[in-house]
Parts: structure tokens; sequence; C-alpha cells
């Protein structure tokens, strides 16, 4: 876990309707300030963000906070961490969330949440990272994600080594370990489709 020192968390503004959701936010928060892991997040105090930077914060741990003005300007910004980073638009967001972090952490959450897990991982299918990309797939929110990755291989769109992008796991423990155990993306699954 050594080489995992910020990671970006993904996750909705809302709560969702497993109190799973939020316990596993909760709990991974926890995890992350017993392994002095700085958060990088979204910016917002509300919904699973909100929980998430709460907790990371409230036990005095660093959490940087990335937010487009837009969402600022509608007061929904938790500006009460250490670091709070106001950019002009959600793709500046995207990347400033990336050059922050070691790796990155997917919760349940909205189409936000589907935008910036998807973009991380073609990013990394591209070769333009090698960061590992861990999806928490609480009460089987992810599942249908998973299904789509198979679809998209059956379908012939996509290397069986896409599947490697990610780690799918069901709890905040084996988040941390996945992190750990990624592996490097194999270039096959950029060159196999160009």
């Amino acid at each position: 876990m050594s080489s995992i020192k910020s990671l970006c968390v993904f996750c909705g503004s809302k709560f969702g309707i497993h109190p799973a959701y939020e316990k596993a936010a909760r709990r991974l928060g926890e995890i992350m300030l017993e392994r002095n892991i700085r958060l990088v997040y979204g910016g917002g105090s509300v919904g699973l963000m909100g929980v998430v930077a709460d907790t990371v914060a409230g036990g005095g741990g660093e959490v940087i906070g990335v937010i487009p003005k837009f969402l600022e300007e509608l007061e929904v910004g938790k500006t009460d961490v250490s670091e709070f980073i106001v950019t002009d638009n959600m793709h500046t967001r995207k990347h400033k969330m990336f050059d922050l972090s070691d790796g990155f952490v997917s919760l349940p959450g909205g189409l936000g949440t589907l935008d910036e897990t998807f973009e991380i991982m073609t990013w990394k299918q591209l070769q333009i990272h090698a960061k590992p990309i861990v999806v928490m797939n609480v009460e089987g929110y992810w599942s249908g994600l998973c299904q789509l990755i198979e679809d998209t291989i059956e379908g012939g769109f996509a290397h069986a080594k896409v599947r490697d992008l990610i780690s799918i796991v069901d709890t905040p423990e084996q988040a941390f370990d996945a992190l750990e155990a990624a592996p490097q993306p194999d270039r096959i699954v950029l060159t196999s489709h160009i």
C-alpha cells in the first residue's frame, strides 16, 4: 500500500436507497485515515461525497475537494477541508483529480460517477496512466457495469484484457487489497482495436 498516498474517490451526491452505500463510504474513509491516505474527491458536502469527506476530515486526515465553479456557486461545496480547488469546468476538474491521485475507488453514484469511472478506465485503456482503479460493487450496484464490460468483449469491441483495467470488490477492506494487487494494463487493450 506504500505507493498509494493519495486516493481519488468517485461517488454520488445522494445517499442512494441502500443504507449499505453510506456504511461503505464511511468505512472507506475510516480505512483511509488508518492508512494515512489523502482523500481527493469531487468537493461536495452532500450524499456519499459528504460522508467520505466528513469521515476523513473529521478524523484529522487530509482532504482535497475539487469542484467546478458552477457547482460551487450552488453552494454544495465542502469548503472546510484541507484544500478546496475550484475549476472552470467538469473537464478540468477530472484532470485535476487525476493529477492529484495515485489510484481511484468508485462507490455507488449517479451519472457523474459513471462518467468519471468510464473516463478513468478509458484513459487507462489508452495507456495514459497505469494507476489502479477499484469499483466497490456494494449491494450489486455495479453489476450492470460488469455486464456491460462483458458485452463489449463478446460483441468484439474490446479485448478480454479490458477486464483487468478495473478491480471489482464488495467491501472497503477488499478495495485496499485490490489497489495493492492491481495488474499493469496490458498494451493489447489499446493495440487490439486500432
